[in-house]
Formats: structure tokens, sequence, C-alpha cells
């Protein structure tokens, strides 16, 4: 089974040679140019290996390479411009796997992306039992819950939040069924910002939804264009 990847690059001429390159060598691959764009494709085109630039537009490859270590599934390697070794520290303390430095080889990085590929997949743990998971805090049928740092659904399962994340949800929540705007969002999420990023609550959405998905559930966060977001249910 060929090696399942993803490039987030923002310089077009550059993802496209990447794309052709690794596609010839036999990988599966597809790319976007900005971090928002990967989280939106993600939870329709799984992956086992991100290639991330540090230096994108949006949402830069140190918050990508966080939030994925986190969620533990996936190998990462850093291209990028920066050759600092400051830059470099950051992104193998962040989760990084491979730190290769513009302009780069792509041999070298087909070998690089192979050795990982082959060290993922004996390293992967099997899944564990739905019995050793545990069972989630009974609620009532039909009904959805905030729970410490946890989102219960109807059928009793429960998502993991991050402080982002669990405001974001409870401010939807706290208005049921109507619609939230982007702005009045970002003001409480992100209330130290003097110049209000509208894009920053489209990436905590889209990980929330990535998230839920991997879990099996199916979230009730719907987004009304032209307004906002609004959780209906």
């Amino acid at each position: 089974m060929a090696l399942r990847l993803a490039i987030i690059e923002d310089n077009a001429d550059l993802l496209d040679e990447l794309l052709a390159w690794l596609g010839y060598r036999g990988f599966e691959v597809w790319g976007t140019r900005s971090a928002e764009a990967f989280w939106r494709q993600l939870h329709s085109h799984p992956v086992d290996i991100v290639l991330v630039d540090i230096g994108l537009p949006g949402e830069d490859g140190f918050s990508v390479l966080n939030y994925l270590h986190k969620l533990g599934h996936y190998g990462l390697v850093v291209v990028s411009a920066r050759g600092q070794q400051q830059d470099k520290l950051q992104a193998l303390s962040l989760g990084a796997d491979a730190y290769l430095i513009k302009p780069v080889n792509f041999a070298h990085l087909a070998e690089t992306l192979t050795a990982l590929g082959a060290r993922l997949r004996q390293d992967r743990p099997a899944a564990p039992p739905a019995e050793a998971i545990g069972t989630p805090p009974a609620v009532s049928p039909g009904s959805w819950r905030l729970q410490e740092d946890k989102l219960i659904s109807p059928d009793a399962r429960t998502l993991e939040l991050t402080q982002q994340e669990y405001r974001l949800v409870e401010l939807l929540m706290r208005n049921r069924n109507e619609v939230c705007s982007k702005l009045d969002l970002h003001a409480c999420l992100f209330s130290h910002e003097s110049e209000p990023d509208l894009h920053r609550i489209d990436v905590v959405v889209s990980r929330l939804r990535h998230k839920a998905r991997q879990q099996g559930i199916h979230l009730p966060v719907r987004a009304i264009f032209g307004k906002g977001l609004a959780f209906i249910s």
C-alpha cells in the first residue's frame, strides 16, 4: 500500500513540483497552500505523513506541528527555508520527525519519507478494543452536554476539547439554534487581539470537526453563509 502524504506549502511552483515528483515516486499525495485549507481537506483525505512549511500565511507551521503531534497519528516532516538552529529545535520539540532545509533534494526527501513510513508502520500500535476505552458518562437521550473538558453526544460518545474548542462550543450551545457571528466568537476567544482575524475561527472549527469525525461523532455545528455559526440540535 502506497504511503499517503499531504503537503502544506504556500509556494505554488514548489508545491506543484513536489506533487509531481512524489506522485511519480509512487506516493499517494495531495497538497494545499495554507493550513486552513489542509484542515478542511484532511477529514476526507486521510494521510500517513504531513510535509509542513513553517512560513505559511495564516496559521503557521509550528502550530500545525503542535496540533498534529498531539493527535499522535501522523509522521511529520518540515521542509523550510529557515535554517537557523532555533527553528529546527523548535520544530523537533513540537513533534517533527525530520527537518529539511530548502532547496531540498527531492531524492533525499523521498528516502526520508520512505524510511519514516517504514518506522511508522512498525511502531504504530493496534487500536485498543472497545471495552478498553472505558464507558463514557451517561447523558439524557437526545441531548448534547458539556462536562469538564469534554463534549458528550446524545449517544454518550465523548469528545475531548482544547480550551479554545470548549469556549467555542460553550458559546454556540448557549445560543443553541441561533446564529453567532464570527466577529462575536472571535471577540470571546481571542479578546487579546486588537485586529480580528476571522480565519482563526475557521481553523478552530476545522480542527474540531476533524477530531469529531475521527471519533465517529457528527458535530451539529453549521456554517451559515455570510452570517456565522450555529449549533443546531
